[in-house]
């Protein structure tokens, strides 16, 4: 039994490996739930016991994808989310469509179903709000939707992905750059408030809390940089070699090194750069 006010790390076991995604819980509220394909490991943890509500960081799927599902099978489950990833939630044809483009035939495998949420069970957020005993900070660049909640009682602050990638017992800090709208600019303001807020612990959904904050964030704001130039001047082969050669190296293990990767696929990384780069060269040959 989890003390009241202290988080619990919930393992949802994704494609049975362990250590890619954490749903966190804390007094009942469920930061990022994860996919439906995990659904039941998480409702099989909460011992039958419905939450207070869910707290999503961000829609991707292996953030948000099970929020229907809950809803679904708790129908006054009430969900918290940035305002730009309210419509998608309620009608997720457009996310799921986008998410196709990078998963195709492998959806379901990896996600599940992504069940529509009610619009009356949806909290819209903007950032600045105290939720649950939780205050909201809009920090996107991982993500245009992306918040983050602080608990000034435990000094915790969810950071969903904009916090990187980090899996036990490794000290290597992975920055997740998919598409669509990876932003480095943003992202690295984003950086800077959480630096601000200075939290005592980061809770990361891949994977778990971990208190020394200045030096992963550090590590996120040089991984960034670094792999962002790779992908700027190097093609997918390349950057695929440079990031699977520092996570392997850096892991310890190849079941470490394979939940990074499943966690965040290079892949994956490299297409996200790669749009932000070719956005952000025609925004500069328009100005």
């Amino acid at each position: 039994m989890v003390p009241m006010g202290m988080s619990r790390e919930i393992d949802v076991m994704h494609l049975g490996r362990d250590r890619v995604i954490c749903a966190h819980e804390l007094d009942g509220l469920i930061v990022d739930p994860g996919p439906t394909s995990c659904l039941d490991a998480l409702v099989e943890a909460l011992g039958g016991q419905e939450p207070r509500a869910l707290l999503l960081t961000h829609i991707h799927l292996d953030h948000a994808g099970a929020s229907g599902a809950l809803v679904r099978r708790f129908p006054g489950l009430t969900v918290y989310v940035h305002e730009r990833g309210a419509p998608h939630l309620i009608d997720p044809s457009k996310l799921m469509k986008s998410a196709a483009q990078l998963y195709g035939d492998d959806m379901d495998r990896l996600w599940g179903e992504m069940v529509p949420v009610p619009e009356q069970n949806i909290r819209a957020l903007s950032g600045g709000e105290t939720v649950e005993g939780l205050q909201v900070e809009y920090t996107p660049g991982h993500a245009s939707h992306h918040v983050t909640y602080f608990d000034e009682d435990t000094g915790d602050a969810y950071v969903g992905d904009v916090g990187g990638v980090r899996i036990p017992p490794c000290d290597f800090v992975m920055s997740p750059t998919p598409p669509p709208d990876i932003d480095l600019e943003k992202w690295s303001a984003s950086l800077d408030l959480i630096e601000e807020r200075a939290p005592q612990r980061l809770r990361l959904t891949h994977f778990g809390g971990y208190t020394n904050v200045e030096e992963h964030i550090a590590q996120m704001r040089g991984r960034l940089a670094v792999w962002g130039e790779v992908a700027k001047t190097a093609d997918m082969e390349r950057f695929i070699d440079v990031v699977e050669a520092e996570t392997r190296a850096s892991a310890g293990d190849d079941d470490t090194a394979e939940s990074y990767f499943q966690a965040a696929p290079p892949d994956q990384l490299y297409l996200g750069l790669e749009r932000y780069w070719s956005k952000k060269a025609e925004r500069e040959a328009i100005a």
